[in-house]
């Protein structure tokens, strides 16, 4: 009797992982090509990695050289963190887009990370988790506004609606013929 295989992969990652829109530049050396500086953001980013677009196709297993602007996290003295860092090109997989813009999906592990720099994209990855947990707890203060704002601007509306249906209609002759 065949062994079925489980429909969910098991998740291999040791470190979370979080949603995140930061800055970045990839510094490295595309098939075939010279060095390239690819300007982009982030998707998603772990203290093990990160994943994001790119103009170019980058080989895997390829060294780049990684640029991450981090936010200013909370009890922080600096604005921004800046982590520059060593890494491997894991998966560069094409998107389908126009043909005039091809775009890659891009995978990297960090693999010239110091402690310190480390532990800030842990902090910073823990902070955005419990971001999101908080976010998925309580909706946002301006989503209940908008709701009430929209719920009171139909009952105005309604309401409006119904003192023009009630209302006489008068027609120019009437106006007229009424001095």
């Amino acid at each position: 009797m065949a062994v079925k295989k489980s429909a969910r992969r098991r998740e291999r990652r040791v470190s979370l992982r979080v949603d995140a829109r930061l800055s970045m530049r990839v510094e490295g050396t595309p098939d075939g090509g010279a060095s390239a500086q690819i300007v982009t953001e982030s998707q998603n980013i772990s203290s093990s990695g990160v994943y994001c677009l790119s103009s170019h196709f980058l080989p895997p297993l390829s060294k780049v050289q990684l640029t991450i602007v981090l936010p200013k996290l909370p009890g922080r003295t600096h604005s921004q963190e800046l982590i520059k860092c060593e890494g491997i090109v894991v998966r560069c997989e094409s998107l389908p887009q126009k043909k005039s813009e091809p775009h890659y999906q891009l995978a990297c592990m960090f693999s010239g990370v110091d402690r310190a720099k480390q532990e800030i994209l842990e902090e910073f990855v823990t902070w955005r988790n419990l971001q999101a947990l908080r976010a998925a707890l309580s909706p946002p203060t301006r989503v209940k506004q908008a709701v009430r704002k929209k719920a009171v601007a139909k009952r105005v509306t309604a309401s409006t609606t119904r003192k023009k249906a009630a209302a006489p209609k008068r027609t120019r002759g009437a106006k007229r013929g009424a001095r």
